[in-house]
């Protein structure tokens, strides 16, 4: 059972969990292997160590029990240790799980993700979404010869490499060399992406996205682009990780219709387990292959890449979203989700202040102050509250294990954070419910 832990009542401060916290930090730089899992991610001393998961609940080390939003960075969309993955995985253990040549699981696997993919002729495996995303880069400045990376910089990540993270404020460590050669397109706008592809003639290996973010593609964006990187002859990549199976078993490329010369997908593909793809057509993929005559191009060659066991889950997360029509329901739950907090937003007079964005299988929200802008302090207040009440949520990106009754209970939630949230707006300073510094940015300079 859960144990409410208010600001009254400092002993529920998660004791176990701010000592683990502070090994963590003592071993681990940033205490934590992710940056957006760090604890300056939330707010002072109420930044849980997690025992356990099942289906959309996990559970701290100091006993209380929440309801999980965003699972895993978006990576567990089926919820935790959920039986058809584990099944799987646990049928892999058991015959090992690496080999000193390719196991039979990598046809089956290379088959069925094609199979649910349709738009992609090839495709490799990998362990995490950086590892493809630079692959995908790599090979596009093989395969046209230019230097030039063009992302789209309204999509906040890409990858932990020096092509992507010299862009951030955390590019420390990154010769200035490198970081010229990236340059920005923005998100939405053919005319000013066709500008940058003009000034930087014969330059432009690629065009790197997400192809859907917080709002709908504009009429025609999509195929604008495909035409613009045709023209131009740069690549097309669409980075897949967050937009694959939430937006479709085949990705935003089959929802929307508009196939990329190169893709990326991870997160949700292997339900937690490590596994990661690129993708694309066969005459760019086949350049990191045996099979050709030009210069050879390291793609990807990892050692664990292939683990029987995560590629297993994988295949088991296709098998779950065809059969059971998961995208569908993690719509459903999303709709339902952001139509309580909105209603509940609307009944404490904070509509404008925290809004839900985003599809509905992918929401986020926003914590505005006064004056309408984007605030840490009041999110801190915000996630506060909602911890208070048993509610993890960084995001609202729901599970396919969220059921009903834990919407009801989100809301409710919800519904009395925005009653303290509304307090602190009518006295246009929220610094009496924060008990501590406010969150932070995951991309900053200065720790």
């Amino acid at each position: 059972m859960h144990t409410e832990h208010t600001e009254e009542t400092e002993e529920f401060l998660l004791p176990r969990s701010r000592q683990a916290n502070e090994r963590l930090h003592a071993m681990v730089p940033g205490g934590a292997h992710t940056y957006a899992k760090g604890d300056d991610q939330y707010p002072e001393n109420l930044a849980p160590v997690i025992s356990h998961g099942r289906g959309a609940h996990v559970w701290d080390i100091d006993g209380n029990r929440y309801i999980e939003y965003g699972s895993g960075l978006r990576s567990v969309s089926l919820g935790h240790a959920h039986p058809r993955v584990i099944e799987a995985v646990r049928r892999e253990l058991e015959r090992g799980s690496n080999f000193v040549r390719p196991s039979i699981v990598e046809v089956e696997a290379a088959e069925r993700f094609l199979a649910t993919v349709p738009t992609a002729e090839m495709v490799k495996f990998a362990k995490n979404g950086s590892d493809v995303t630079t692959a995908a880069v790599r090979l596009a400045r093989a395969v046209t010869g230019r230097p030039r990376v063009a992302i789209c910089g309204d999509h906040p990540f890409f990858s932990v490499d020096d092509w992507f993270i010299g862009t951030t404020p955390m590019s420390a460590g990154i010769p200035a060399a490198i970081n010229e050669l990236t340059v920005a397109f923005p998100y939405g706008d053919l005319a000013a992406t066709e500008e940058l592809l003009t000034r930087y003639q014969d330059e432009v290996a690629c065009l790197i996205l997400e192809p859907a973010g917080h709002t709908e593609p504009p009429p025609g964006y999509l195929a604008g682009l495909r035409e613009l990187a045709d023209r131009h002859g740069c690549v097309l990549i669409f980075d897949e990780m967050i937009t694959g199976f939430r937006w479709s078993e085949a990705g935003a490329q089959g929802l929307y219709g508009v196939v990329p010369d190169l893709s990326t997908f991870g997160k949700a593909l292997g339900n937690g387990f490590a596994v990661s793809a690129l993708a694309g057509r066969r005459e760019l993929m086949e350049r990191g292959g045996l099979r050709h005559s030009g210069d050879r191009v390291f793609l990807l060659s990892t050692t664990h890449g292939a683990e029987t066991h995560s590629l297993a889950a994988a295949m088991a997360v296709q098998t779950t979203y065809v059969e059971e029509g998961v995208t569908a329901r993690l719509h459903a739950l999303g709709e339902r989700l952001a139509a309580g907090v909105r209603d509940a937003a609307a009944g404490m007079g904070v509509a404008d202040h925290i809004v839900v964005r985003g599809r509905a299988s992918n929401l986020v929200f926003a914590t505005l102050d006064e004056n309408r802008q984007p605030s840490q302090q009041y999110r801190t207040l915000f996630l506060r509250r909602l911890l208070a009440g048993g509610v993890l949520a960084p995001s609202f990106v729901v599970s396919s294990a969220v059921s009903d009754a834990d919407i009801d209970r989100t809301v409710d939630v919800v519904a009395q954070a925005c009653a303290v949230y509304r307090k602190a707006l009518d006295a246009a300073d929220p610094t009496p419910w924060l008990a501590g510094r406010p969150v932070k940015p995951v991309f900053r300079r200065l720790a």
